[in-house]
């Protein structure tokens, strides 16, 4: 009789204590989901993604949870925020959703591969959840790292190479660097950040730089393919990069004479040819070379051949050049300009002639002196008896 009573009584306090507790506490996490549109991202080492993620709450009364993050690799780190604000616990209100924003940083040495995870929200006895991934679209590592997307470079012999490369720290501590270069047979290179020459940089963890590589080549280089290897190192570590420089060749002209005297004499009214040299002096080709002249007023010139169609490196041609003064041209120096042009280079000459008297009036000017001095010397004889 004992024992019926008391369970009884024992089933009167559970109906009771069930009507005074809130029964939807037990099952409150059923009328809780988890929804983000986007669920799988990419993502590099050391790079922090988000997701978005909407907490839907289908229920009528307030329902109260916390997150947690089951299945993330370790060493990863996550936040949880909710406009802007880093959260640990959510409340949403009956019949409405919140959004709430999900980070997630990749470490520096993540695994190359799909990695997949879940979001749960619980209020402790039922839980809901997401899945979301990530794929790491390369092996991590802790490490420095030079790198470009344009290690080859084609010009001619006095081009100046110009690459643009990045320097990452995907280390987890601020890195300083000493940039240089072990590139050989008189090539000049130097570093420029922010349009400044630079020995060094410094870099925070996880944060690059892009730094513009200039190489110089020497004079008179040969026509090949040059290696520029250059390298970025700390006291700990250094991290390498081999840039290349296709040189075509070099172009340089000269224009002389086959004396190299850039001078001579003239008589007005008369003409002298002069016998030009044009030297290609480069390591390349010269094509469609054109002989100009600047001279001086009503002077004249021409050539025997205006164009010189091609000409090989070290190679030379003779060019004849007359030149014309003119007639009533005064006693003096005067210059002309000899220019031999191509695309690629171009030189002058500068040429002095000498005006001279001509010789039919220098005789002129004897006999008149001579007659001079005759008709004084028969002017004393006559009249200096007297």
């Amino acid at each position: 009789m004992f024992k019926r009573r008391f369970i009884s009584l024992l089933a009167i306090a559970i109906i009771v204590v069930g009507a005074i507790l809130p029964l939807d506490r037990a099952f409150a996490m059923d009328n809780i989901s988890l929804f983000s549109a986007y669920t799988g991202i990419t993502a590099s080492p050391g790079e922090k993604t988000k997701y978005d993620v909407d907490v839907i709450n289908n229920g009528s009364s307030i329902q109260t949870m916390s997150f947690s993050m089951e299945g993330l690799p370790k060493g990863w780190d996550y936040s949880i925020s909710s406009n802007g604000t880093n959260i640990q616990e959510l409340s949403v209100k009956g019949n409405s959703e919140t959004p709430i924003t999900v980070e997630i940083t990749v470490p520096l040495d993540a695994d190359k591969g799909d990695h997949e995870f879940q979001l749960v929200a619980t209020d402790g006895n039922s839980p809901s959840s997401v899945p979301l991934s990530i794929s790491v679209k390369e092996q991590g590592s802790l490490k420095s790292e030079l790198t470009t997307d344009q290690a080859n470079l084609e010009g001619h012999a006095d081009s100046t190479f110009s690459y643009t490369v990045t320097l990452n720290n995907k280390t987890k501590e601020a890195q300083s660097y000493t940039l240089s270069s072990s590139v050989k047979d008189g090539w000049l290179v130097r570093f420029l950040s922010d349009s400044n020459s630079v020995t060094s940089v410094s870099l925070e963890p996880n944060t690059s730089v892009d730094i513009t590589v200039e190489a110089i080549p020497p004079q008179n280089i040969e026509a090949d393919t040059y290696e520029i290897p250059i390298t970025a190192a700390t006291n700990d570590s250094s991290s390498e990069l081999k840039l290349e420089a296709v040189v075509t060749g070099s172009y340089d002209v000269e224009i002389s004479t086959k004396s190299e005297v850039l001078s001579d004499t003239i008589n007005a009214g008369s003409d002298k040819t002069i016998e030009l040299v044009v030297k290609n002096t480069g390591t390349s080709p010269l094509v469609d070379i054109e002989l100009t002249a600047e001279t001086p007023s009503n002077w004249e010139t021409e050539f025997d051949e205006s164009t010189i169609a091609e000409l090989e490196p070290g190679k030379s041609k003779t060019i004849k050049a007359k030149v014309a003064a003119p007639k009533d041209a005064i006693a003096g120096d005067y210059v002309t300009t000899f220019s031999a042009t191509a695309d690629q280079a171009s030189a002058d000459a500068t040429f002095r002639m000498s005006v001279e008297t001509s010789t039919l009036w220098g005789f002129v000017a004897i006999l008149i002196i001579a007659g001079v001095v005759v008709g004084l010397y028969l002017i004393i004889r006559k009249y200096g008896r007297r």
